[in-house]
C-alpha cells in the first residue's frame, strides 16, 4: 500500500573512520513505488569541528547540512522530494534512520540542520516533520487508545543530597505544575514528593497503563552510558543506568507511548548546556526507543524553563488534537524558534505512523453521520447481521498477537521474526513440533490463566476447579456490570435474529441470555470429524431464528468442542476448502445472512488470518451481488500501530472485495463502536 503522505527516510551508516554511507528513500501517496538513492561520496562529519562549533546553533547546522548533502545529486534528490510534498499540498516526514554501526551520530544536534544557502534553520518548517527512526526486537503491537482517554505519569526527582554530586536541587512542586500546563486536561498522575520517585515505585506504577510518561531528573553521561539520579525510599539519589531504566519499561506489560525525558530546567539557562546534562537525556533516547518504548523525547541539553514552558503546552495541545507524535513535535519546534536553545528537544520514533492516539468515529465524518439513519433502521428492521472478531473479547484474553508472542517465546519458534506474531503459524509450528492435542491443551490452558486473572482476588480463588466455559461466563459477567456499553451486552440489545462470532467463546450467548433471549448456539462443520456434532436442525428442522430466539453461529468454532477450533494454518486452509466446496456447510440462514443483510464487522485486523479467511468464503456466497443493495456496510477496524492506519486506506481495502458494495469504516475500537452504537439506539430506535 502506498504511503499516506510524503515520506523520506535518511539512513547514516559508517563505512570508515568519519565516513558514512548515505542512502535516500521516497515514498510517495500516490505511488506504489519507492524511489531511492544510494550515495556514492561518502558523508564525512569531523567530530573535532563539531565540538567546536557546539557553541553555535547556526555554524552547528550550517556544518551539518553542508556535509550530509554535499553531493549533487543527493541535495537534488532531497529537493525534489520537498517539492512533492509541496505540490501535494503536505507535510513531508523526515526520518532519520542511524545505523547500529553508528552510534555516535545520535550525540550530533540534527535538529539543527540548515541547507546550503538557507537563510533559516531547515526543521523550524512546519510543513516538515522530523524525528530519528529506530528499530526495536521488540515485536508487540503498539494498541492505541482514543486521544480523550490519553493518561500521564509525572516523575520529578529531587534527591536531597543532590549537593554531594555537585548538582543543583531540583523544584519538584514547581517541574510538576509546568508538566501539569503542557499536559493540560489530560488526566496526570505524579512521582514527585522526596522519596516516591524511586525505580521501583515507577516500575510499578507502569502497570496502570499509562501512555505518556514524563521524567524531570538530572542525568549524567559516563562513558557512553546515560545515568538518571532518582532517589531512595529515604529521598536521597540513587544513580541508575539508562539500561536499568528501558529494562524495566522493556519488561512492562504495557509500556508507555510516549516518555518524555526533561533535563532540571532549574539549574540552566538554555545558552549553554550544563556539562552534566548534556547529552545525557538523549543519550538515553535510544535505549528506551529500542526496548520498546514507540516515542521518546529527550533534551541535548539543560534546557530552559522559559523554552520548556513555551515549547511542551504545544507540543500536548497538538498531540490531544491530533494524536500525531511528529507533528506535535514540529508545531512545538515553531513555536520556540526565536529562542536559543530552540533545538535541543530531540524526537526518536520507531512509529511509522507517528500516531499514538486516534479520534473515534467514521472515516469521513459527513458520510458517516449520514450512515447512521441506516444502520439503525436496519437493524431495526433485522436486516443487520452483526460479525464479532477476536478484538470484541480482548479485554479479557489480549490479542492474538500477544498469545502468539507468548507462545513463540516458549515453544522456540523458529521461523521468520514477523511470523511470531501470527497465532496461526506459532500454533501450526507447536502442533507439528509437539502434537496437535498438545497445542491445543496449551490454549485452553493458556486461555484459562488469563480469565483467572481477569477475575482476579476472591472470584478466582472460588472457580480455581471451574470449567473454562464457566470461568468465562464469570468474567464476562464481571465486565458487563462494570462497563455499561460493553460490547456483547449492547449487541445483546438489539432485536437481531442472526449473530455471527469467529471467537470460540460463550460470551456473545452470555450476553443474550443476561437480556432475557433464547440463543440458539450453532458450530460450523467444517471438517468431517464435526459431521457427527449434533445440530438445533437435527432437533426442529424448520428453526428459523427471531428476535426472541435468535442464532448465534460459531464460524471457527467454540471451546466445548476443541476440534472445532480453527486455529492453525492447516486449519485455515481445511476450512476454508472445505465451506467453498460444500455448500450445505453452512445452514441457508447464515449463508443469506451473509449475502441479504447489512453487516457489521466489529473487532477485525485486516490482515489477519481470521479476517482474510471469512472475507474469502464470503465472497465465495451465491448471490453475492444483493450487496449492493444495501446502502451500508459498516467495518469497524481495531486501530493498531503498524497495521492499516487510516479509514481511507481500509475503505479501499475493503471495496476491493466487496466490489460496488457501499462500506463505511469506523475508526475506533469495539468498546468506542459500540458505546456510540447504544447512544444512537437509544436516541432512534
Amino acid at each position: 500500500m502506498a504511503a499516506s503522505q510524503p515520506d523520506l527516510e535518511i539512513t547514516l551508516q559508517r563505512r570508515d573512520g568519519e565516513a558514512y554511507s548515505l542512502d535516500l528513500r521516497f515514498s510517495a501517496p500516490d505511488s506504489e513505488v519507492d524511489r531511492t538513492f544510494a550515495g556514492q561520496a561518502p558523508v564525512r562529519l569531523d567530530g573535532a569541528e563539531l565540538r567546536r562549533l557546539a557553541g553555535d546553533a547556526a555554524a552547528y547546522g550550517d556544518y551539518l547540512g553542508g556535509q550530509l548533502l554535499a553531493d549533487a545529486a543527493a541535495r537534488s534528490f532531497f529537493d525534489q522530494a520537498v517539492a512533492v510534498s509541496q505540490t501535494l499540498g503536505q507535510p513531508l516526514r523526515i526520518r532519520l534512520v542511524i545505523g547500529p554501526s553508528a552510534p555516535e551520530l545520535h550525540s550530533r544536534r540534527w535538529e539543527t540542520l540548515r541547507l546550503p544557502g538557507a537563510g533559516s534553520p531547515l526543521l523550524t518548517d512546519q510543513t516538515l516533520r522530523f524525528s530519528r527512526y529506530l528499530s526495536s526486537m521488540d515485536w508487540r503491537p503498539v494498541a492505541l487508545r482514543p486521544e480523550g482517554e490519553l493518561r500521564a505519569l509525572v516523575l520529578a526527582a529531587d534527591p536531597s543530597d543532590l549537593a554531594r554530586f555537585q548538582l543543583s536541587p531540583v523544584d519538584a512542586a514547581a517541574e510538576l505544575e509546568t508538566a501539569r500546563a503542557g499536559l493540560g486536561a489530560m488526566q496526570t498522575d505524579a512521582l514527585a514528593t522526596r522519596g516516591q520517585a524511586t525505580l521501583d515505585n515507577l516500575a510499578q506504577r507502569l502497570g496502570e497503563n499509562y501512555d505518556i510518561l514524563y521524567i524531570v531528573a538530572h542525568g549524567l553521561l559516563v562513558d557512553g552510558e546515560p545515568w538518571l539520579f532518582l532517589e531512595q525510599p529515604d529521598g536521597t539519589a540513587a544513580r541508575v543506568p539508562g539500561s536499568e531504566l528501558a529494562t524495566r519499561l522493556r519488561e512492562a506489560q504495557q509500556r508507555p507511548r510516549l516518555v518524555v525525558l526533561a533535563s532540571c530546567q532549574s539549574a540552566g539557562s538554555g545558552e549553554e548546556p550544563a556539562p552534566e546534562a548534556d547529552g545525557a537525556l538523549a543519550a538515553l533516547g535510544p535505549r528506551l526507543a529500542e526496548a520498546g518504548v514507540p516515542a521518546v523525547i529527550a533534551m541535548q541539553g539543560n534546557i530552559s524553563v522559559e523554552t520548556v514552558g513555551q515549547f511542551m503546552p504545544v507540543l500536548f495541545a497538538e498531540l490531544r488534537r491530533n494524536g500525531i507524535i511528529d507533528q506535535a513535535v514540529a508545531a512545538a519546534r515553531g513555536a520556540v524558534r526565536e529562542r536559543p536553545d530552540w533545538w535541543m528537544p530531540v524526537l526518536f520514533m520507531r512509529l511509522r505512523s507517528g500516531r499514538i492516539s486516534y479520534k473515534p468515529g467514521f472515516g469521513d465524518d459527513l458520510q458517516g453521520l449520514r450512515k447512521w439513519p441506516a444502520l439503525v433502521n436496519n437493524i431495526k428492521s433485522g436486516r443487520c447481521t452483526p460479525i464479532l472478531g477476536p478484538g470484541a473479547s480482548e479485554w479479557l484474553f489480549g490479542s492474538r498477537r500477544e498469545i502468539a508472542e507468548r507462545w513463540a517465546e516458549t515453544f522456540g519458534f523458529p521461523m521468520s521474526v514477523s511470523g511470531r506474531e501470527s497465532l496461526p503459524q506459532v500454533a501450526q509450528y507447536v502442533a507439528v513440533d509437539q502434537d496437535v492435542y498438545f497445542m491445543r491443551d496449551q490454549l485452553a490452558a493458556y486461555l484459562r490463566q488469563e480469565t483467572l486473572r481477569c477475575l482476579g482476588g476472591p472470584a478466582s480463588a472460588e472457580l480455581q476447579d471451574a470449567s473454562l466455559d464457566e470461568l468465562i461466563s464469570a468474567a464476562g459477567k464481571q465486565y458487563a456490570d462494570q462497563h455499561e456499553t460493553e460490547t456483547y451486552r449492547v449487541l445483546a440489545s438489539l432485536p437481531l435474529p442472526i449473530y455471527i462470532t469467529t471467537h470460540p467463546g460463550n460470551l456473545l450467548g452470555n450476553a443474550l441470555r443476561a437480556a432475557g433471549r433464547e440463543p440458539v448456539i450453532e458450530i460450523c462443520r467444517w471438517s468431517e470429524e464435526l459431521t457427527g456434532l449434533s445440530s438445533i436442525y437435527d432437533r426442529e428442522p424448520d428453526y428459523r431464528p427471531t428476535p426472541q430466539r435468535p442464532l448465534v453461529y460459531h464460524l471457527f468454532g467454540r471451546l466445548n468442542e476443541p476440534e472445532s477450533v480453527v486455529l492453525t494454518e492447516d486449519d485455515y486452509f481445511d476450512y476454508l476448502i472445505g465451506v467453498t466446496s460444500n455448500n450445505d456447510l453452512i445452514p441457508p440462514v447464515v449463508r443469506r445472512a451473509l449475502t441479504d443483510t447489512a453487516l457489521l464487522f466489529l473487532g477485525f485486523n485486516l490482515d489477519e488470518w481470521d479476517f482474510r479467511v471469512l472475507f474469502r468464503s464470503i465472497m465465495q456466497r451465491e448471490g453475492r451481488n444483493r450487496r449492493g443493495r444495501y446502502a451500508h456496510i459498516a467495518a469497524q477496524i481495531d486501530p493498531e500501530q503498524g497495521r492499516i492506519l487510516e479509514p481511507e486506506g481500509a475503505r479501499r481495502y475493503l471495496e476491493e472485495y466487496f466490489g460496488d458494495a457501499d462500506i463505511s469504516i469506523f475508526w475506533g475500537g469495539v468498546s468506542d463502536f459500540a458505546g456510540e452504537l447504544a447512544a444512537r439506539w437509544k436516541k432512534d430506535a
